[in-house]
């Protein structure tokens, strides 16, 4: 390998040894999020290396040793994102007979505060009419602007806020109990509300914690906590629950893994595919922040992203169907 390829492939061999650091500062949590990226990056690194080096590049030596090591890079970032490609078994099963009076919808929405095409969104609730709207980053300028929905959608909460992290729950199923929650941090509320279907109590909670990033928590503590806090709580529940919003965090970090095993939750991207919902407009810079978790209880009918909305996030939305 030349100079520059012998220097890429130590960066690569870095980036991912960085997040096994016992730190949750941003610039080491950072390399969570792009794995798939930094895997194909390390697969072209790879293929020129044996191109430019040839035979020469399959001696002993120490660019030999820099390609295994690079090799075994590969392979471990290929572990963590394999689940949620459709090479993998699926957790969850596919509704055999979709019923509509068990079916429960839900779309999720970071709208981007700062957005103004509220007719974009209000498009896909009138195509898809979930049953459950929830839109993150909302301030009270997003809330007038979906007024109309108020007589489709009478059961409503919110918790319209100006730092971009602003909650607006609009329901069409009466709502047995709704709470506002700030479980880690004063501004960043949560919702948790119950219903009933079919004789059952269903327990949801919509979450949006803060990222590691230099603009917003320097640490990936406050998210880290509330994960694990919620995971912790639902862990106990016996009835249906449901576990959906942004969550600042890729479906394959050790923070959401850790939270899947403690809550007893399930995925249900895993076997389907990634579902990435962020970044809207940058082709390269792609994984899936927006999730939907549920307790043993569901089956899945279906699970999309919708079309841009002009949010750096698009859409999600799920539908699952409680067993009989």
């Amino acid at each position: 390998m030349n100079i520059l390829l012998d220097t890429v492939a130590i960066l690569l061999i870095l980036i991912t040894l960085a997040p096994s650091l016992p730190s949750s500062h941003w610039l080491v949590r950072v390399w969570e999020f792009p794995r798939l990226q930094i895997l194909c990056i390390m697969l072209i690194t790879l293929t020129a290396s044996l191109l430019i080096g040839g035979a020469e590049g399959l001696g002993f030596n120490i660019q030999s040793l820099l390609l295994l090591v690079l090799v075994g890079c590969a392979i471990y970032q290929a572990f963590w994102i394999y689940p949620y490609t459709p090479l993998a078994s699926k957790e969850v099963e596919r509704a055999e007979s979709p019923d509509q009076d068990n079916k429960i919808s839900i779309l999720s929405s970071n709208v981007f505060m700062p957005n103004e095409n509220y007719h974009k969104l209000l498009s896909h609730v009138k195509d898809t009419q979930p049953d459950f709207l929830v839109t993150l980053e909302s301030n009270k300028r997003w809330q007038n602007a979906l007024a109309e929905l108020n007589s489709d959608y009478p059961y409503q909460k919110h918790c319209p806020l100006e730092n971009l992290y602003g909650m607006n729950l609009y329901s069409k199923v009466p709502l047995d109990t709704v709470e506002l929650h700030y479980f880690v941090e004063d501004d960043v509320p949560s919702f948790k509300v119950t219903f009933t279907k079919n004789n059952s109590t269903v327990t949801i909670f919509f979450l949006h914690p803060k990222p590691p990033s230099p603009t917003e928590n320097k640490r990936a503590k406050p998210r880290d906590i509330e994960l694990d806090l919620v995971g912790n709580i639902v862990c106990d529940y016996e009835e249906p629950v449901i576990v959906a919003g942004d969550l600042n965090d890729v479906a394959w970090s050790p923070t959401t893994r850790k939270f899947r095993k403690v809550s007893g939750l399930l995925d249900p991207r895993i076997g389907r595919g990634f579902y990435n919902t962020f970044h809207a407009h940058y082709p390269l810079i792609k994984w899936p922040l927006d999730h939907l978790f549920h307790s043993s209880h569901f089956s899945l009918v279906d699970i999309r992203k919708l079309g841009d909305i002009g949010s750096d996030h698009y859409p999600l939305l799920t539908t699952l169907q409680l067993k009989g």
